[in-house]
C-alpha cells in the first residue's frame, strides 16, 4: 500500500492532462507512489484515456430527454450525446442520460454550465460524462439543456428520443394535460418560430419581407403593390408558423388557439421549447 500522500491538486493535474475521471486519476497517483509518468500509463493500461485523445470527435448521435416536476410546474429537456446510433440506443447510455435529467428535475440548475456542475452518485456530472466516455469508448456529451415553467407544464418525447417538447399552458384544469400533448405533439411537427406573430423577432421579420418583396419583383409586379403584398406574405407566415395560429393537426377547421379556447375558456400557451437531436 503507498503511503504517499495525493493532494487534490495533484488528482486534477492528471485529470487536465488525461481526460479521465477524477476516482480514476487518485487510484492511478497510489497505485503509481504519485509519479505522474506512471499514473498515465496505468491509466492507459486501464483505458481511462480514452476521453482526452476522443474530444475533436463528433458526437451528433445521443437522446433527448424532456421531464416535469410531480407537481407540472416546471419542466426541463437535455440532449445527451454520443457518436453512434449503435451507442444512443443501448439502455445503459439512455439510463445514464435519465439520471441527468432526473437531477436537472430535481435541482434545476439555471444553465448547463450549472448542470455539469452539479453531483451525481457522488461526483460531478462533468466527471461522470468522462467516466462514460471511458466505459463505452466514444465521445459523450450534454449539449444542450433548457427550462420551462408555467400552470401547467407537458413534456413529450418523439421518435425514440431524438426529438422532445415542452409546453407550459396558461391553466390546469379538466383536459388541459391531453390538450397539452396534443399541443406538443403540433410544436414536434411543425416546428413553429414563436408563439405567436407578436413573439416573432424583428430581425425574423425583415427578413421574411426582404424574401417576400424579392419574389414579388421577380414576379413583375409593379412596385406600388410589393409592399401591401408583401404584408399578405407576411400574414401567411405567421399563419403557417406562429403556433397559435397553425392549424390544428388533429382537426384543420381549428387553428391551435381555438382547439386550446375549446378545452377550457381562454386557455393559451405562455411557453415552448422544441429540442431535436443534431439540429
Amino acid at each position: 500500500m503507498s503511503t504517499v500522500q495525493i493532494s487534490a491538486s495533484d488528482v486534477n493535474k492528471l485529470r487536465q492532462q488525461t481526460g479521465a475521471g477524477m476516482m480514476d486519476c487518485k487510484k492511478a497517483l497510489i497505485e503509481s507512489n504519485g509519479d505522474f509518468e506512471a499514473a498515465i500509463d496505468y491509466l492507459r493500461k486501464k483505458g481511462a484515456k480514452v476521453a482526452a485523445s476522443r474530444q475533436d470527435r463528433e458526437s451528433n448521435e445521443g437522446v433527448v430527454i424532456a421531464k416535469t416536476t410531480a407537481d407540472g410546474k416546471r419542466g426541463i429537456i437535455v440532449e445527451v450525446n454520443c457518436e453512434t446510433d449503435f451507442v444512443a440506443k443501448n439502455a445503459d447510455f439512455i439510463a445514464f442520460a435519465n439520471s441527468i435529467a432526473d437531477l436537472a428535475v430535481e435541482k434545476t440548475p439555471a444553465s448547463l454550465e450549472e448542470l455539469t456542475a452539479l453531483e451525481l452518485n457522488g461526483s460531478k456530472v462533468a466527471d461522470q460524462i468522462l467516466d462514460q466516455t471511458g466505459k463505452i469508448g466514444e465521445k459523450i456529451g450534454v449539449n444542450k439543456y433548457e427550462i420551462v415553467s408555467g400552470e401547467k407544464v407537458i413534456a413529450y418525447i418523439h421518435g425514440n428520443y431524438r426529438l422532445g417538447v415542452l409546453v407550459a399552458l396558461s391553466a390546469d384544469a379538466a383536459g388541459v394535460e391531453e390538450a397539452g400533448k396534443d399541443v406538443a405533439m403540433q410544436i414536434a411537427a411543425m416546428n413553429p418560430v414563436a408563439i405567436d406573430k407578436d413573439d416573432v423577432d424583428s430581425r425574423t421579420i425583415e427578413r421574411e419581407l426582404d424574401i417576400a418583396k424579392e419574389q414579388i419583383r421577380a414576379e413583375g409586379k409593379p412596385e406600388a403593390m410589393v409592399e401591401k403584398i408583401a404584408q399578405g406574405k407576411l400574414n401567411k407566415f405567421y399563419k403557417d408558423s406562429t403556433l397559435l395560429n397553425q392549424e390544428f393537426v388533429k382537426d384543420s377547421s381549428k387553428t391551435i388557439s381555438q382547439f386550446l379556447n375549446g378545452v377550457s375558456n381562454g386557455l393559451t400557451v405562455t411557453a415552448f421549447k422544441r429540442m431535436q437531436l443534431g439540429a
